[in-house]
């Protein structure tokens, strides 16, 4: 199947050529659909229910035990995706510096990963938010477990309401799920909960630059069935935008795509070797059937460089850290892992 769907994408200019009468008037019947469930705070919390609440039981039969819903970062070809993952939220605190007297702010927490490997492997502070009531209860139970109360605070807040500064701010994944229009509102967000010497890490999936206002006007399977409300950013647009509405300059960026199709490779094989365990929640075979496609569509995407995941960190002018320290060996490291995958 996934092979199929990357003939398909490999053909994209040609299939877009019979994007004429009854398949354009579907498509603005789509974009009609996708705007009445735009990602204002009523709709954004619709829109987060019916993905992220399909039950923590659901997303526990395919994710590894970091619960981590992100693409991980394979760092040799024998890696597991629990590795995988580790190694993904390592990454990530190593690019912010993370010093045990920062306080750092995660907006999409998920079911807490990064929060509990910051507070326990670098001795921060953690405030860290959802929107989604059956992820903050599971975060919440997993912080209580591992005896970090005192160090992480989780909210059920949406990130426009957020208040304070940070030394550090992380989201990962989280921007696909803002909306094209609200882009603005959460990079001058982002931007104002940060100290002045603060700095941003920023892990997105993005669509290709050429393709992204074609994109704004389709309404594509992801977006109406599987993350409704959703839009990826391209490159430029995440740049525009912060070039525009805030003071954040690029320290660094980093694709990571082929790391994505190898993660949804193993969040796949581990949904079908627990089958029976999804049926016995009760969930339907086209249900089972939508989520086999899903995985195959975005892997086909990733493999063909349709979407790219992109890792991006953003300082504010008071900043000094000098990510070129790191940068070398790093870059280097990243590009034999992605040899491997």
């Amino acid at each position: 199947l996934t092979a199929l769907v990357q003939i398909f994408i490999r053909n994209l200019e040609v299939t877009d050529q019979f994007d004429r009468g009854l398949a354009r008037f579907r498509q603005l019947a789509a974009r009609l659909g996708h705007w009445i469930r735009r990602n204002t705070r009523i709709g954004a919390a619709q829109n987060i229910h019916e993905h992220y609440d399909l039950g923590n039981d659901f997303y526990r039969i395919f994710l590894d035990e970091t619960m981590s819903y992100s693409c991980g970062v394979f760092e040799h070809p024998d890696a597991t995706m629990q590795e995988a993952s580790l190694a993904k939220l390592d990454r990530v605190c190593r690019h912010l510096n993370l010093q045990p007297e920062d306080h750092l702010l995660e907006i999409g927490t998920g079911w807490g990963g990064l929060a509990l490997h910051a507070a326990q492997n670098y001795g921060c502070r953690v405030t860290n938010t959802t929107i989604s009531r059956e992820q903050y209860h599971l975060a919440a139970e997993r912080i209580d477990a591992a005896g970090l109360s005192g160090k992480v605070h989780l909210l059920l807040t949406d990130y426009r309401d957020l208040e304070g500064q940070y030394d550090k701010l992380v989201s990962i994944e989280m921007i696909e799920a803002v909306g094209a229009e609200f882009f603005e509102t959460y990079f001058q967000k982002c931007c104002d909960l940060l100290r002045p010497d603060g700095m941003m890490f920023l892990q997105s999936i993005v669509i290709k630059d050429q393709r992204f206002h074609e994109y704004l006007k389709s309404v594509d399977f992801i977006r109406r069935y599987i993350f409704p409300g959703g839009c990826l950013p391209s490159v430029a647009t995440i740049l525009e935008t912060t070039a525009r509405v805030t003071d954040l300059r690029l320290l660094r960026l980093d694709d990571i795509a082929p790391h994505y199709a190898r993660t949804l490779r193993c969040w796949r094989n581990q949904f079908y070797n627990r089958l029976n365990e999804v049926r016995e929640l009760g969930y339907s075979e086209s249900f089972i059937r939508m989520w086999d496609y899903y995985f195959c569509y975005c892997e086909a995407a990733f493999e063909e460089r349709q979407c790219n995941t992109v890792q991006m960190l953003f300082a504010r002018p008071d900043c000094r850290f000098d990510s070129q320290l790191m940068q070398s060996d790093e870059t280097r490291s990243l590009a034999e892992m992605e040899v491997s995958v």
